[in-house]
């Protein structure tokens, strides 16, 4: 089905009217083109041009664009129904991928059918740049600007990198990866949660060989994958999943695995395409061997969630070709980073308040930071025991990834996105974070060993940058080492709803500025992005968990027989039905917590339904919990 004579991609130096028609009519399997936007949520867009027409008319499709109807995609507060003009203009600085449809095969080459499939800026009333492309492109133009001023400004930086001075600077480069985890299984099946968190404890899936249809699909995907330049590093197991059956048809089925697919970095704006495209490829190639794909962040309760980990750096490439990372020590043996490196991190941990909101946006996403995961719960960080041996810490917020012997894989790595953020947004606002501690670093004028120093401050010792009554490393396990308390005291409470984390935005004032610098967010953008991400947590809230809840309660049926129960069989029913009552049943005097949340959310009154939210959770967990024990103890 994949030929090499396919087009997979026409990259950014080949954006011309000329080289665009020649490859377009040279590859007639290629019958679409499409213009990608994203909205302030995340959400792309997906017209369908016929080739022909689009070639007819390729001056005005790549300079004007398209239209769209605002109203229909995600700016609420920009582009809304009596306001709703939005063109969809293609970017020529990156690379667009061909997305074929393996299911709709070409009669004349016999290969799929594809889509050229071109990243977009959305543009409203014809001069407002908007959505999330646009944020991050400025994100990282104002990022490249100001650390360019700030080294021409202060060149005493210089002693601790491998450059001698600002001019020798060509190009300030931003560069990202993701680590894309995703579910597998066969359609209909359900999760036993506890053959998955036994085999979770046993590490009995982690790195293992993968077999049947799952290895089918995930050879296949590397290889597609490879054809479109990603430059694939890895596919594997992850810790989630339970050994697939063979059935009798000799068909393997009941498979339910984790996998994680990992591929070169690139500059930031073209890795956040890159992991759209990679996403699209991998569901469609699984799908076609009968397997679901799903990129939720904790699509099974109980089990391990799927991650993205964001791997973040900065790297000057000079004059003469050479390419230096910024964040990396002239002496690695003894300095942990660089000034411009230790600045990126406590910029980062400073700010994480402010970032968070873009990286956990839903309920979902909740879902998995919780602490036994893996997944992060606490602002911290750690570097390792000592700069001569890098070491790796699974339980922090973000960490440094280093090698002695290669200056150049010097990054961060944050741990809390998943597959569902928005890594545009995410990207966004980290690097201005970055770039806000890297400022005071340097005007601080104090070396990597001063900033180390301040990285390791203890509770209540005042810096010049960092808060006095918080820590910020750590190089124990944080879930072991500390008790939730302790946790909460030292690297701060964190928000426990989508309401609580987007409230940041209100309660950090100070900070904010950050993001509203060079008007990368300007302040219609952030009240675009609350409207939007509040009004998905309310509606998913009311309208998927609470019946889904509801469900669960009414699953929770009486099953002993009282002659053969024992007085724990009686006690747990009890219990089990007194929580029944308490999530969702009414009476005439008062209402159950469910009706509750939803007369809030109906009010908007968010922050008690954010409140009573987390009180249900607590029930619901109870009462799964007593369910399960009721049941084993039934003959």
């Amino acid at each position: 089905m994949i030929r090499s004579s396919m087009l997979f991609n026409i990259p950014a130096g080949k954006h011309s009217k000329r080289d665009i028609k020649e490859m377009l009519r040279s590859h007639p399997e290629i019958k679409f083109v499409s213009l990608v936007g994203l909205d302030i949520g995340g959400y792309d867009t997906d017209e369908k041009i016929p080739v022909e027409l689009f070639i007819e008319n390729m001056d005005n499709f790549l300079i004007k664009g398209v239209q769209t109807d605002g109203s229909s995609v995600v700016l609420p507060k920009i582009a809304e129904i009596n306001n709703a003009k939005l063109d969809i203009i293609p970017d020529l600085s990156v690379n667009w991928y061909v997305d074929y449809n393996f299911s709709h095969l070409d009669e004349e080459t016999r290969t799929p059918v594809g889509t050229l499939r071109i990243p977009a800026f959305l543009v409203h009333n014809d001069t407002y740049q908007v959505g999330s492309r646009v944020i991050l492109r400025d994100a990282v133009d104002s990022f490249k600007t100001e650390i360019l001023a700030l080294l021409k400004k202060h060149p005493e930086v210089f002693t601790e990198l491998s450059i001698e001075n600002a001019d020798d600077i060509e190009e300030i480069v931003l560069t990202a990866a993701t680590e894309l985890e995703f579910w597998v299984k066969t359609p209909d099946d359900k999760a036993d949660r506890e053959q998955l968190s036994t085999s979770q404890v046993l590490k009995e899936q982690y790195w293992k060989r993968t077999v049947g249809p799952v290895r089918t699909a995930l050879e296949k995907s590397l290889l597609i994958l490879d054809h479109y330049g990603f430059e694939i590093e890895m596919g594997h197991k992850e810790v989630g999943g339970v050994k697939a059956k063979l059935g009798h048809s000799g068909d393997y089925d009941h498979v339910m695995e984790q996998l994680e697919v990992d591929w070169k970095y690139s500059s930031a704006l073209q890795a956040a395409d890159n992991e759209s495209q990679v996403k699209y490829i991998i569901k469609d190639v699984f799908r076609a061997h009968s397997l679901d794909v799903t990129f939720m962040a904790k699509p099974i309760e109980g089990v391990a969630g799927n991650g993205e980990h964001t791997h973040m750096g900065v790297a000057a490439r000079l004059k003469d070709g050479r390419q230096v990372n910024l964040f990396s020590a002239n002496n690695p043996k003894t300095d942990f980073l660089s000034p411009i490196g230790f600045g990126a991190l406590l910029g980062i941990l400073k700010n994480y308040e402010i970032i968070n909101p873009f990286i956990t946006a839903s309920n979902d996403a909740f879902n998995r930071l919780k602490p036994g995961f893996e997944a992060p719960v606490c602002i911290v960080t750690s570097v390792g025991h000592s700069a001569d041996v890098p070491s790796r810490n699974r339980t922090v917020l973000i960490g440094l990834v280093r090698d002695a012997t290669n200056p150049m894989a010097t990054r961060f790595e944050l741990r809390s996105p998943n597959p569902k953020s928005n890594t545009y947004l995410v990207l966004a606002s980290a690097y201005l974070a970055m770039l806000e501690g890297i400022k005071a670093s340097v005007e601080s004028g104090k070396t990597s060993e001063e900033l180390l120093k301040v990285l390791s401050k203890s509770y209540g010792e005042e810096t010049f940058y960092l808060e006095k009554n918080r820590e910020y490393r750590s190089e124990e396990d944080v879930f072991e080492a500390y008790s939730p308390s302790e946790r909460a005291k030292l690297f701060g409470r964190v928000p426990l709803t989508v309401y609580e984390n987007i409230c940041a935005f209100d309660l950090y004032p100070e900070k904010m500025a950050i993001l509203r610098a060079n008007d990368v967010f300007d302040e219609i953008t952030i009240e675009s992005y609350k409207e939007a991400i509040l009004g998905q947590w309310a509606t998913e809230l009311r309208g998927r968990i609470i019946p889904n809840i509801m469900d669960l309660v009414r699953e929770c049926k009486k099953l002993h027989i009282e002659v053969e129960s024992t007085d724990l069989d009686m006690l747990n029913w009890k219990t089990i039905h007194n929580l029944r009552i308490d999530l969702g049943q009414d009476t005439i005097s008062s209402k159950c917590l469910l009706t509750r949340i939803k007369m809030a959310l109906d009010q908007e009154d968010f922050e008690s339904a954010s409140n009573m939210q987390l009180e249900m959770q607590q029930k619901i967990q109870e009462l799964i919990e007593v369910y399960i024990e009721y049941k084993k103890n039934l003959f």
